[in-house]
């Protein structure tokens, strides 16, 4: 036995002594140290391939300046939203996060039906999530074959789709594994991410051609905007390039359960992971803004169907760029397995109480892998019937993007506003803002609420039905059917659904208010 056995061994009796006060006996196994917890929300985030994935947004709504200073710009409220769910993490570690925490901290009168809404909202957020990853990568797939091919390859959707169907198959057997071979990737997938980072930074403006490289006063200020909105909106509509990379760092919440010392490293993963990122990010899109020329009609319309493939296309040539881009897909791949990993958690959790269909189903702990095994096959079996809007046309499977942001933004946002909007005794855990808590909580809700409006817009001012973004009508579509349930006559939530229950066999858990579902933050007292 090593010396920090001991340590580690006192460190998981606490955690579960927290978890039994907040109502929850530990069922997953604590393999993830606070480094890999760190991980898998660096790696959900996936700095690069994030950014290759989004590039032809920001391109033509601003270029050069929304790629440089609009990622700054964005950075800041990130954090805010980063830092005001930090909190909420450290005062209850557990896997259920968003929609426990709605439910603790929410007024008895409505507090079923917003967990509700936030458990659906994280739900769909987190299948979006792994279907935008998966989509992106098939592209990217793809990309690859027409640079080895010097651009004749042509992809279509329908080819697309069937690649990407294998990737998400393959992340589900992937993700049924022991949680201790995961744990474990989560080193891994760090390690490539920096490096990709670091190629991108360091060597692309070495080795871009004369041609290509652009001016300081072109790379920093110049604003081109293709899509045809006032240059103001277009700005703002470029900022789902930086809100959609550094997205997702909610998933360290839903790793509670199997994290160390969580009260302490769920938190700082958060708020570590989006600094690291909103850093390297902006060293990449300096890099970028300088190496990939001026021509950025031509960038986005490249035979080769993706504007990052393109410009490393252009520096590296056919060999490096080919090089460079299969790492990028191996990056963008490991990102797709974190983000099931972390779905298949949330699903878990919120079966656990009841909020799914099928939850006694779906609430099983597979007794070779140790892990649920079936929310996780239910997550990809779920992106599948997304990645079905490929064939509805480019613009409504490119709804997925901004689907995610929107329907975790919804998630973020009704915890947050509970906390300040009702009458609770939220008890801060060991990360707090102290003072400052209630401004940055501000901030970060009205740009979560504002940018949720601006991105139900389409691409361009004049659109038709078939261009249209299908955001509104899916994430529309999916939480009135949420609601609907819950107010179904006789089956519906409404009469059944009383938010996190606890699994914790006990004679005197006392009534729902005084319970320790009722008590954020107590674990720490």
């Amino acid at each position: 036995m090593t010396s920090a056995s001991p340590v580690l061994h006192s460190e998981h009796i606490r955690d579960e002594a927290i978890l039994a006060r907040l109502g929850y006996k530990q069922e997953l196994r604590r393999e993830f140290t606070p480094l890999e917890v760190f991980g898998v929300a660096f790696s959900i985030i996936g700095l690069l391939p994030s950014i290759a994935s989004v590039l032809s947004n920001v391109m033509p709504n601003g270029g050069a300046l929304s790629m440089v200073w609009g990622w700054l710009f964005a950075c800041v409220f990130i954090m805010c939203i980063g830092l005001a769910m930090a909190e909420l993490a450290s005062a209850a570690p557990t896997s259920g996060g968003l929609y426990y925490w709605t439910y603790s901290l929410a007024s008895p009168r409505c507090r079923n039906f917003l967990s509700w809404i936030v458990g659906y909202a994280n739900t769909i957020a987190a299948i979006a999530g792994l279907a935008a990853v998966d989509w992106a990568c098939a592209i990217q797939i793809a990309a690859a074959v027409s640079i080895a091919s010097n651009q004749v390859y042509v992809t279509t959707n329908g080819r697309i789709y069937g690649i990407f169907a294998a990737l998400v198959l393959s992340h589900a057997v992937l993700v049924s594994f022991g949680t201790q071979v995961l744990a474990r990737l989560q080193r891994l997938y760090i390690f490539l991410n920096v490096c990709l980072c670091l190629i991108v930074i360091i060597a692309l403006p070495i080795a871009t051609p004369s041609e290509f490289r652009n001016s300081a006063s072109y790379a920093l200020g110049d604003f081109t905007n293709l899509n045809g909105w006032p240059s103001g909106f277009a700005f703002i509509l470029s900022l789902l390039a930086p809100l959609w990379t550094i997205g997702g760092y909610d998933s360290s919440v839903h790793m509670s359960e199997e994290t160390s010392n969580a009260a302490t490293a769920i938190p700082w993963a958060i708020v570590a992971s989006i600094a690291v990122s909103a850093a390297l990010g902006w060293g990449i899109n300096i890099s970028l803004a300088f190496c990939m020329g001026s021509d950025l009609e031509g960038v986005l319309n490249t035979p080769i169907g993706q504007p990052m493939a393109q410009i490393f296309y252009n520096s590296f040539g056919q060999k490096g760029a080919l090089a460079v881009w299969s790492l990028v897909i191996v990056a963008q791949y490991m990102m797709g397995s974190s983000c099931l990993l972390v779905g298949s958690r949330q699903s878990f959790a919120f079966s656990r109480d009841g909020g799914l269909p099928l939850s006694r189903y779906f609430y099983r702990i597979n007794s070779y892998t140790g892990t649920p095994v079936n929310t996780v096959w239910l997550g990809a079996s779920l992106s599948l019937v997304i990645g079905l809007l490929a064939f509805a046309s480019t613009e409504a499977i490119n709804a997925i993007f901004t689907l995610t942001v929107t329907s975790s933004y919804i998630s973020y946002i009704t915890p947050i506003v509970t906390r300040f909007a009702f009458k609770n005794d939220f008890k801060p855990g060991p990360f707090n803002l102290g003072r400052f808590s209630f401004p940055v909580a501000a901030i970060a809700v009205s740009w979560m609420v504002f940018m949720n409006i601006v991105f139900f817009f389409p691409t361009t001012p004049e659109t038709t039905a078939q261009e249209m973004n299908y955001t509104l009508v899916v994430l529309g579509g999916f939480m009135s059917l949420a609601i609907l349930w819950y107010y179904c006559p006789k089956y519906g939530g409404v009469h059944w659904f009383n938010g996190p229950v606890s699994n914790i066999a006990s004679a005197d858990k006392g009534d729902d208010d005084e319970s320790a579902l009722g008590k954020m933050g107590k674990g720490e007292e």
